[in-house]
């Protein structure tokens, strides 16, 4: 052997390194397999962030209050229902132990998670089977329903694992086992073990038995399914599973199972948990106004809140009255809003939208207004420097092949705006709008500004125009849709002179410990209309509650109001009618109708107007708010900056405006109208109710004209017809030919001699 030589290993064939390369691939997947999930739970374990028992909130009711701080309007059960607080040591022993008999046998003994449930549940999600997510211990189910939610996969399962692991570490079991009991569903809209007890036996929870807390447990598993209404045998086979496991637990003497018997159980009782009556839209608009402040939906239901609101107890309940009082012997189909609302702040003092609190809420729906709309038109004149003692003519008035009339013919010949306005005359109220440059626009710029919103529920496009284009002439008459809500509270700018203070429902808000959330502080409001144009309007109003049929308020109460009725199309049958009014301190707008806008009329037969049932609501309910407070006046108006008479309007439109009116829109569901008003022939669609049964007077023209620049004063007994500007505004395409020009209206018959008591007011005298 040479000694130089040496032995060489030999070099591993090819297919054996191969498999050793093979060999450590797999070993460092196993171990990668090994060691990231445990990596991945130790980083969450310190990340998740487990409170303290103290710092869980529980769900308790939410109690809705009047304005004086005690009267309960209502209350808010939070949607996984109501939640009472017991201590654990209330919870008798044998019902701590049916529970853990039926959801964790050895609740005591484990580490607060099943690492054999979380790869069941990780196998069942993946294979899409319907008992993913079950085996939870009690620690899991409370985690689950307390923290991290209800989804069924992986992650959310993963995320309740860790949670369970570090909650069984920093809390005591009976602290678990107590906050589990107190927040548990058991059906029958009772969450927690307090609200059980009385769902299904009308007792406190340390009054419970055995065999009623074994009930209480069995029916956690499946809290709907399992209950004596739904599966009585389902029910009883899941009592007897409880009552046996006690047995095996050591928990419960064999001959005492023996001798239980299946407890009685109360019959299912209707849900609670939205008010029956207006009520439960009151929480509604409450809940809603509590987001928009940033009070959340989990500080309603977990907070114990005490929600001071602007409702007055007494307003309130003279609305319901009223409205109680005046349709019980109405058709059925009726229906009515009212809201009351605090001029000088914009508080709703009293809300009602409908008998079902859960229902729709007619207080929000979008309406027409007939002639209650006419009052924006008084206002738009008086910016425009038209005063409202200029006199047009209450002629029927055609244009183009519309034809806009009074209501049974009313005329008052030639008369002011402000004696139209009391008469409710439809023509005059055309005729102005005609009269002024844009003059829809100018209207509907004006109730915008009083407080009618833009933007409505329910409707694509800007309030009152026409399909987001430029409004039409029949806006001067309601042609389009407005909120009873918006109608009170644009009335209540007229009635604070001027200045808008946004509705509002909510003054304060303090939680369970005493700490206000919120608290509403005074507002000086907007100044949107000037002083003197909104009292001016004001006085206008004055006449018109007595006027419509006896309707002013009681003692001589001064009050400012409007009616206003819309027909349903050409049918010559009204289908909304209104009174709109208010003295200095409230602000109500009544609206009646029904649900599918069909034609609307009493017990009787006779048509409803807004002179009729509305002003019947309205004076009652004005009249039970009011009652023992102070008779306040309106201020005297003063005279606008710069205001000048613009004269006399004649009955002709032979200019040939481009805007045209329109009638009622058939039959929509209030609210949930998604076309606007449609071309009709005649105008009495937005007939109003004037005081037509008695005989009309007509009334002199001013002794002597306001001078306006280049035009001789008019004789008194002379009338003049002024010709009618162009209205520029923009056409709006009509599915009809255009309209041909108009011929000129039948001159109007002379005034009767009278004595004026007030500019545009006039006596007639006999003959």
């Amino acid at each position: 052997m040479n000694p130089t030589s040496s032995t060489k290993p030999e070099n591993p064939s090819q297919p054996e390194r191969r498999h050793r390369s093979r060999r450590r691939t797999v070993l460092r997947i196993v171990a990668l397999m090994a060691i990231v999930p445990i990596v991945l739970f130790v980083a969450a374990y310190l990340l998740t962030d487990v409170p303290s028992p103290d710092e869980m909130r529980p769900n308790q009711v939410a109690t809705i209050l009047a304005s004086d701080g005690s009267t309960v309007v209502t209350k808010v059960v939070p949607p996984e229902g109501n939640r009472t607080e017991v201590p654990l040591d209330q919870v008798p022993g044998y019902v701590r132990n049916a529970v853990l008999s039926a959801e964790d046998r050895d609740f005591y003994s484990n580490p607060g998670y099943s690492i054999s449930g979380f790869v069941r549940a990780g196998r069942d999600n993946v294979l899409g089977r319907e008992s993913a997510g079950g085996g939870s211990t009690i620690t899991q189910q409370y985690v689950k329903n307390a923290l991290v939610g209800t989804d069924r996969n992986v992650v959310r399962k993963a995320r309740e694992l860790v949670a369970s692991a570090k909650m069984a570490r920093q809390w005591s079991k009976d602290e678990i086992l107590g906050a589990y009991l107190n927040t548990i569903y058991f059906g029958r809209n009772a969450y927690g073990i307090a609200q059980a007890s009385h769902a299904f036996f009308d007792k406190p929870v340390d009054q419970l038995t055995l065999a009623e807390g074994a009930v209480l447990a069995a029916v956690i598993q499946r809290p709907s399914a399992l209950d004596p209404a739904t599966d009585p045998d389902g029910l009883r086979a899941r009592w007897n599973y409880v009552l046996d496991g006690m047995v095996e637990m050591g928990v419960l003497a064999a001959s005492e199972r023996a001798t239980t018997e299946f407890p009685a159980v109360l019959p299912v009782a209707p849900s609670s948990d939205v008010p029956p009556g207006p009520e439960g839209l009151i929480r509604t608009q409450v809940a809603q106004e509590l987001s928009a402040i940033g009070i959340s939906r989990r500080d309603l239901d977990t907070g114990g809140l005490q929600i001071t609101t602007t409702i007055d107890a007494k307003a309130q309940q003279s609305a319901v009255d009223a409205v109680n009082r005046t349709l019980v012997k109405q058709p059925d189909q009726l229906r009515a809003a009212v809201v009351s609302i605090d001029p000088r702040s914009g508080a709703v003092r009293a809300y009602y939208g409908g008998t079902e609190g859960g229902g729709f809420d007619f207080a929000q729906a979008g309406l027409q207004t007939g002639s209650s709309f006419k009052v924006f038109a008084a206002v738009a004149a008086l910016e425009d420097k038209v005063p409202l003692t200029t006199q047009f003519s209450s002629a029927p008035l055609t244009v183009g092949d519309l034809t806009i009339k009074n209501v049974e013919g009313e005329t008052c010949g030639t008369c002011s705006l402000t004696e139209a306005l009391k008469r409710s005359l439809n023509t005059s109220y055309y005729r102005l709008t005609l009269s002024m440059e844009n003059g829809a626009q100018k209207i509907a710029d004006a109730a915008h500004q009083a407080g009618i919103p833009k933007q409505i529920p329910g409707i694509d496009y800007e309030s009152l125009t026409q399909f987001g284009g430029p409004p039409e002439t029949g806006i001067v008459l309601g042609q389009y849709q407005t909120r009873p809500i918006d109608m009170a509270s644009a009335y209540g700018t007229l009635a604070a002179s001027g200045k808008f203070h946004p509705p509002f429902f909510v003054q304060k808000v303090v939680d369970a410990d005493g700490r206000v959330l919120f608290e509403r502080k005074s507002s000086d409001g907007e100044q949107r209309i000037d002083p003197a144009v909104a009292d001016t309007v004001t006085q206008a109003m004055v006449p018109i509650a007595a006027y419509s049929r006896n309707h002013g308020l009681a003692g001589g109460r001064a009050s400012a109001a409007k009616t206003g009725t819309a027909q349903l199309g050409d049918t010559g049958e009204n289908k909304d009618a209104w009174m709109v009014g208010f003295t200095p301190s409230l602000s109500t707008a009544v609206w009646v109708g029904t649900a599918e806008g069909k034609p609307i009329e009493t017990s009787w037969g006779g048509a409803i107007y807004g002179s009729g049932l509305p002003s019947d609501i309205w004076k009652e309910t004005m009249d039970g708010a009011l009652a023992g407070t102070a008779d306040e006046q309106f201020p005297t108006p003063q005279q606008p900056g710069g205001q000048q008479s613009r004269g006399q309007s004649s009955g002709s439109s032979s200019n040939g405006s481009s805007s045209t009116g329109n009638s009622s829109v058939g039959t929509t569901e209030p609210g949930y109208s998604d076309q606007a008003p449609t071309r009709q022939r005649s105008m009495q669609s937005y007939q109003d109710d004037s005081q037509w049964s008695a005989p009309p007077a007509r009334t002199q023209p001013p002794a002597e004209e306001e001078s306006v620049p280049g035009r001789q004063s008019i004789p008194p007994q002379q009338q003049w017809n002024a010709p009618v500007p162009q209205q520029q505004q923009a056409p709006v395409p009509t599915p009809q030919a255009p309209a041909p020009a108009p011929p000129p209206p039948a001159p109007a018959p002379p005034p009767a001699p009278g004595i004026q008591i007030l500019p545009g007011v006039t006596i007639p005298l006999p003959g």
